[in-house]
């Protein structure tokens, strides 16, 4: 089923893309990450330009972290401190992930830059996870328990500028979450990430933060990373494409849930290897398709159509998008937490109906 993405000037399968952002959304829920280091790389391979693929993709993100940080709202597993810290520096990253962006799209390079980081940054991480599942797993069958230090200081704790944390109860310097920060905020910016898979690993090892406010405060600080990279890149480019979003949160909101649930009756140690040899997979892919491919890269060409063969929905978003760059960008960022906030309330739904309906079953039997 082809439709028309009025913004890219595309035609797409829209049940196609709905069942990959439904697929990516179940791999997320599974493995505890953000999607955008798969779906952005997908985008690109079906041939949408990384210019649209980047914004789309983080703007969908938005939503997914709307979703997911409600919960932990609800459940106060968040710390607002340490969050609106890493957000400052967030900014500033953002904006300098901008500016990459705009350099590397006027000198014709954007799509082989993005090519190279994914390439690279999968493989790095997937390595790691790789070695770090496969130890775990090791020592798991040969009942090898380990005494883990509770907090490993490295250069970056001795910064001035202490302050105190009192819900994670730590006294860490203001430039560590900020420069993590800037750090996730360039990532977000130049790769369409929503950078969780970044944010985890330092909240755990680099911070010390406890583990149960770690995925709500990522999320936190991805709703505001995520927002701000919408609005410059709608600004900017005018590359938010409405339609393109809607099919990507309403796929990814439900796959989220499905992989949460599935996630629930699997060994961690075995996730976290199968997730690993997903990134390496990804990366190879990437790989050949930047340096060994013989077959002419998929690009979707330009198809210009009379806009007044288009719908009426098309001929808004095109008149929005064209007229009010900036109020477009913030339309987005309204709908994106708009989905978000109501998968979430579909969510509680459910899990009321069936603590209330189907769980006294179960006992009465």
């Amino acid at each position: 089923m082809e439709i028309y993405l009025p913004i890219i000037q595309v035609k797409i399968d829209i049940l196609f893309i709905l069942f990959l952002s439904f697929a990516v959304g179940v791999l997320s829920g599974l493995f505890g990450v953000g999607g955008g280091f798969l779906m952005t790389p997908f985008l690109i391979f079906l041939g949408i330009p990384p210019i649209y693929a980047v914004p789309n993709e983080v703007n969908n993100i938005l939503a997914t972290s709307v979703s997911g940080s409600l919960t932990h709202w609800f459940k106060n597993t968040l710390d607002y401190k340490m969050g609106f810290m890493i957000i400052i520096g967030g900014i500033v990253g953002t904006i300098l992930g901008i500016l990459t962006f705009s350099f590397f799209k006027e000198t014709g390079k954007l799509s082989l830059i993005i090519s190279l980081s994914y390439m690279y940054l999968l493989a790095i991480i997937g390595t790691l996870m790789l070695l770090e599942g496969a130890s775990e797993i090791d020592r798991a069958r040969k009942k090898i328990v380990l005494k883990k230090k509770l907090h490993t200081h490295y250069w970056i704790h001795g910064l001035p500028l202490k302050l105190r944390f009192p819900k994670s109860r730590l006294y860490e310097s203001a430039f560590t979450p900020i420069i993590l920060g800037i750090i996730v905020g360039f990532v977000a910016a130049l790769m369409g990430v929503g950078g969780a898979f970044l944010l985890v690993p330092a909240m755990i090892y680099l911070i010390g933060m406890p583990v149960k406010l770690i995925p709500g405060t990522s999320l936190f600080v991805t709703i505001f990373i995520s927002a701000i990279v919408t609005v410059l890149h709608a600004f900017n480019y005018g590359s938010i494409d409405l339609i393109l979003v809607i099919t990507l949160i309403v796929g990814s909101i439900f796959g989220v849930q499905v992989g949460q649930k599935v996630g629930q009756y699997l060994d961690s140690s075995h996730l976290k290897t199968l997730f690993a040899m997903l990134l390496c997979v990804v990366a190879i892919a990437i790989a050949y398709d930047t340096f060994f491919s013989d077959v002419p890269k998929r690009a979707l060409e330009n198809e210009i159509v009379n806009v007044d063969l288009l719908n009426a929905f098309s001929r808004f978003i095109l008149k929005f998008a064209d007229e009010a760059p900036l109020l477009y960008g913030s339309f987005a960022i309204i709908l994106a937490i708009s989905m978000g906030c109501l998968g979430a309330a579909i969510r509680q739904f459910l899990s009321k109906y069936k603590n209330k309906f189907v769980l006294p079953k179960k006992t009465g039997n």
